[in-house]
Protein backbone atom coordinates (compact mmCIF):
# COMPACT_ATOMS: atom_id res chain seq x y z
CA UNK A 1 0.00 0.00 0.00
CA UNK A 2 1.33 3.44 -0.93
CA UNK A 3 1.89 5.99 1.81
CA UNK A 4 -0.58 8.89 1.71
CA UNK A 5 0.69 11.98 -0.09
CA UNK A 6 1.76 14.71 2.32
CA UNK A 7 0.36 18.16 1.60
CA UNK A 8 0.47 21.47 3.35
CA UNK A 9 -2.67 23.51 3.88
CA UNK A 10 -2.94 26.62 1.72
CA UNK A 11 -4.22 29.57 3.74
CA UNK A 12 -6.50 32.21 2.25
CA UNK A 13 -4.97 35.37 3.71
CA UNK A 14 -7.57 37.72 2.23
CA UNK A 15 -4.76 39.74 0.64
CA UNK A 16 -3.65 39.01 -2.93
CA UNK A 17 -0.10 40.13 -2.07
CA UNK A 18 0.26 37.65 0.80
CA UNK A 19 0.50 33.92 0.09
CA UNK A 20 0.72 31.41 2.94
CA UNK A 21 0.52 27.75 3.84
CA UNK A 22 0.94 25.68 7.00
CA UNK A 23 1.85 22.15 7.97
CA UNK A 24 2.35 20.10 11.14
CA UNK A 25 5.82 18.62 11.46
CA UNK A 26 6.69 15.85 13.92
CA UNK A 27 9.77 17.61 15.25
CA UNK A 28 10.59 20.25 17.83
CA UNK A 29 10.63 23.95 16.94
CA UNK A 30 14.38 23.99 17.68
CA UNK A 31 15.09 21.24 15.17
CA UNK A 32 12.99 22.88 12.45
CA UNK A 33 14.44 26.33 13.18
CA UNK A 34 17.98 24.93 12.85
CA UNK A 35 17.12 24.12 9.21
CA UNK A 36 15.44 27.45 8.50
CA UNK A 37 18.17 29.62 9.99
CA UNK A 38 20.97 27.88 8.08
CA UNK A 39 21.12 29.37 4.57
CA UNK A 40 23.12 26.38 3.34
CA UNK A 41 19.97 24.26 3.90
CA UNK A 42 17.60 26.52 1.96
CA UNK A 43 18.14 24.68 -1.33
CA UNK A 44 17.13 21.45 0.42
CA UNK A 45 13.68 22.83 1.24
CA UNK A 46 13.12 25.15 -1.75
CA UNK A 47 9.72 24.30 -3.23
CA UNK A 48 10.21 26.76 -6.10
CA UNK A 49 13.30 24.96 -7.46
CA UNK A 50 14.92 28.36 -8.06
CA UNK A 51 17.78 28.21 -5.53
CA UNK A 52 20.97 26.81 -7.06
CA UNK A 53 23.32 27.26 -4.07
CA UNK A 54 24.19 29.32 -1.04
CA UNK A 55 27.17 31.58 -1.80
CA UNK A 56 27.64 33.63 1.34
CA UNK A 57 26.43 34.07 4.87
CA UNK A 58 26.82 32.66 8.35
CA UNK A 59 26.04 29.09 9.36
CA UNK A 60 23.28 30.41 11.63
CA UNK A 61 21.13 33.44 10.75
CA UNK A 62 20.09 36.05 13.30
CA UNK A 63 18.42 39.47 12.99
CA UNK A 64 20.42 41.57 10.53
CA UNK A 65 22.34 38.63 9.02
CA UNK A 66 23.09 38.90 5.33
CA UNK A 67 23.34 35.91 3.02
CA UNK A 68 23.57 35.37 -0.71
CA UNK A 69 22.15 32.78 -3.09
CA UNK A 70 22.72 31.71 -6.67
CA UNK A 71 19.29 31.59 -8.27
CA UNK A 72 17.66 30.69 -11.57
CA UNK A 73 14.34 32.07 -12.77
CA UNK A 74 14.64 32.11 -16.55
CA UNK A 75 18.24 33.30 -16.16
CA UNK A 76 21.00 32.70 -13.63
CA UNK A 77 21.52 35.48 -11.09
CA UNK A 78 22.70 36.16 -7.56
CA UNK A 79 20.62 37.68 -4.80
CA UNK A 80 21.53 39.14 -1.42
CA UNK A 81 19.10 38.77 1.51
CA UNK A 82 18.86 40.24 5.00
CA UNK A 83 17.06 38.80 8.02
CA UNK A 84 14.41 41.37 9.05
CA UNK A 85 12.38 39.40 11.63
CA UNK A 86 13.82 37.00 14.17
CA UNK A 87 12.70 35.25 17.33
CA UNK A 88 14.76 32.10 17.97
CA UNK A 89 12.79 28.89 17.45
CA UNK A 90 9.61 30.90 16.73
CA UNK A 91 9.93 33.24 13.74
CA UNK A 92 12.37 34.21 11.00
CA UNK A 93 11.89 36.33 7.88
CA UNK A 94 14.21 37.69 5.23
CA UNK A 95 13.96 39.96 2.23
CA UNK A 96 16.09 41.13 -0.67
CA UNK A 97 16.20 44.26 -2.83
CA UNK A 98 12.60 43.75 -3.99
CA UNK A 99 11.57 44.02 -0.29
CA UNK A 100 9.09 41.14 -0.32
CA UNK A 101 9.52 38.81 2.63
CA UNK A 102 9.65 35.10 3.20
CA UNK A 103 8.50 34.42 6.77
CA UNK A 104 8.36 31.22 8.81
CA UNK A 105 6.41 31.06 12.06
CA UNK A 106 6.69 28.04 14.35
CA UNK A 107 4.13 27.10 16.99
CA UNK A 108 5.03 24.37 19.48
CA UNK A 109 2.01 22.08 19.76
CA UNK A 110 3.34 20.59 23.00
CA UNK A 111 3.26 16.98 21.84
CA UNK A 112 6.60 16.76 20.05
CA UNK A 113 5.20 18.40 16.93
CA UNK A 114 5.24 21.92 15.54
CA UNK A 115 2.87 23.85 13.32
CA UNK A 116 4.87 25.79 10.72
CA UNK A 117 3.39 28.62 8.66
CA UNK A 118 5.29 30.04 5.72
CA UNK A 119 4.23 33.39 4.31
CA UNK A 120 5.33 35.22 1.18
CA UNK A 121 4.52 38.85 1.96
CA UNK A 122 4.76 41.49 -0.77
CA UNK A 123 2.99 44.21 1.21
CA UNK A 124 6.41 45.62 2.16
CA UNK A 125 7.48 45.84 -1.49
CA UNK A 126 7.51 49.21 -3.24
CA UNK A 127 5.06 49.77 -6.06
CA UNK A 128 7.59 48.96 -8.79
CA UNK A 129 8.36 45.58 -7.16
CA UNK A 130 4.66 44.80 -6.88
CA UNK A 131 4.23 45.62 -10.58
CA UNK A 132 7.10 43.24 -11.37
CA UNK A 133 5.48 40.44 -9.35
CA UNK A 134 2.17 40.98 -11.13
CA UNK A 135 3.79 41.15 -14.58
CA UNK A 136 5.73 37.92 -13.92
CA UNK A 137 2.53 36.23 -12.64
CA UNK A 138 4.53 35.43 -9.52
CA UNK A 139 1.66 35.27 -7.03
CA UNK A 140 0.07 31.96 -8.18
CA UNK A 141 3.52 30.38 -8.65
CA UNK A 142 4.62 31.57 -5.21
CA UNK A 143 1.53 30.13 -3.53
CA UNK A 144 2.40 26.67 -4.84
CA UNK A 145 6.11 27.11 -4.02
CA UNK A 146 5.29 28.00 -0.41
CA UNK A 147 3.12 24.89 -0.05
CA UNK A 148 5.80 22.67 -1.61
CA UNK A 149 8.54 24.16 0.57
CA UNK A 150 6.67 23.16 3.71
CA UNK A 151 6.29 19.57 2.50
CA UNK A 152 10.03 19.42 1.82
CA UNK A 153 10.79 20.97 5.23
CA UNK A 154 8.58 18.35 6.92
CA UNK A 155 10.34 15.50 5.16
CA UNK A 156 13.78 16.84 6.03
CA UNK A 157 12.97 17.58 9.69
CA UNK A 158 11.26 14.25 10.29
CA UNK A 159 13.90 12.05 8.65
CA UNK A 160 16.86 13.30 10.70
Amino acid sequence: MDAPQVRSEIIDTGNSKVKAARIVINASPAKIFSILNNPKRHRDIDGSSTIRSSISGPQELILGSRFGMKMHVGINYRISNIVVEYEKDKRIAWRHLGRWRWRYELKDLGNGSTEVTETFDATFAPFISQLWLTFRKAYPFTQLAVAKTLVRLKKLAEEN
